[in-house]
């Protein structure tokens, strides 16, 4: 069974071969889940989503999962998957991911795999070192402190790491003191950053458009999701702020409102602007990648053709 060889592969002993990974990339509100539904229907397969919050059931709103007419249309495997009071991360999706794919590969030639979460993708398409998982006492105790009070606490135990990551970003700094209050070690001791060879092709394709259009995009898109529910979606999880999950555009920005420290209309604006940020970052780690052929949302024709051909090269060199 090709399941099986595929978990051989793993373990280093077989590749499965014409089976291909279409990796649907690029910033938030472009379109892709349109697009990626498009291609699961024209090559009667499925979809993974590389989304890190719509995995979450309780979200169903302000992480813009797809509608329910996609969700019927096509399968979909990782959205609404999780419950916020999940401990979930980029290491959790690439092992999640891979069985999924196990699975999937032993009935379809091509996956097509949806998202804008750049580690998450990441993560599947190039692997994850092996890092120890915290204790639910350390996550919890990490969880109650301040960004700033998690900021000096990596400065201390990781100086290396501190000055070159995102500060700005609790995720990954609670990640990285995961990482150095269970192993001991400074976190970027542990990290090798060597890549892992995959039991099939991967075929990455980015959508944009005008930077114009995508920022009147996002601004509809924000007014829609408030127009949906999203202020009281938002109330039903507040209790669940000190969550990493819930430090996201769209939740946070209405927790600060809840709390008196910004007007309704201000949130609103702060969640455009924070989802338009979100968007030039996105763009700018995914044109780091070379692998990345780059289209318009609208050039269905010629993605479909460069699927094919870049199918058959990997084919012809295999």
């Amino acid at each position: 069974m090709q399941v099986f060889r595929f978990f051989l592969f793993l373990s280093g002993k077989v590749k499965i071969m014409g089976k291909n990974l279409v990796v649907i990339a690029g910033p938030t509100g472009v379109g892709k889940s349109a697009v990626a539904v498009r291609l699961a229907r024209h090559f009667h397969t499925e979809l993974v989503s590389g989304d890190s919050r719509q995995i979450f059931r309780e979200l169903r709103i302000g992480t813009a999962p797809p509608p329910d007419s996609d969700l019927q249309a096509v399968p979909h495997h990782l959205v609404y998957s999780h419950s916020l009071h999940d401990s979930y991360n980029a290491d959790s999706f690439e092992k999640d991911a891979l069985k999924i794919l196990a699975q999937l590969f032993e009935y379809h030639d091509i996956v097509i795999l949806v998202g804008g979460s750049m580690l998450y993708l990441d993560a599947l398409c190039n692997g994850m070192d092996e890092l120890p998982a915290a204790t639910p006492e350390i996550r919890t105790q990490l969880a109650k402190l301040s960004l700033e009070e998690l900021q000096n606490r990596l400065r201390i135990a990781d100086p290396d790491y501190y000055s070159t990551v995102d500060r700005n970003n609790r995720r990954r700094i609670t990640r990285a003191l995961e990482v150095c209050l269970t192993a001991g070690k400074a976190y970027s001791s542990l990290r090798t950053n060597n890549k892992k060879e995959r039991p099939f092709g991967i075929i990455k394709i980015g959508l944009n458009i005008d930077r114009k259009a995508l920022h009147e995009r996002i601004n509809r898109r924000v007014d829609a999701m408030i127009d949906a529910g999203l202020e009281a979606e938002a109330r039903r999880v507040m209790p669940l702020r000190h969550l990493n999950s819930l430090n996201t555009v769209g939740y946070k920005e209405l927790f600060s409102y809840f709390d008196g420290t910004i007007t309704r209309e201000a949130a609103i604006e702060l969640i455009k602007r924070n989802t338009r940020r979100y968007a030039r970052r996105q763009l700018t780690w995914f044109r780091a990648d070379p692998d990345i052929r780059w289209f318009s949302p609208d050039q269905y024709a010629d993605i479909i053709s460069y699927i094919g051909s870049a199918v058959c090269s990997q084919e012809s060199e295999n």
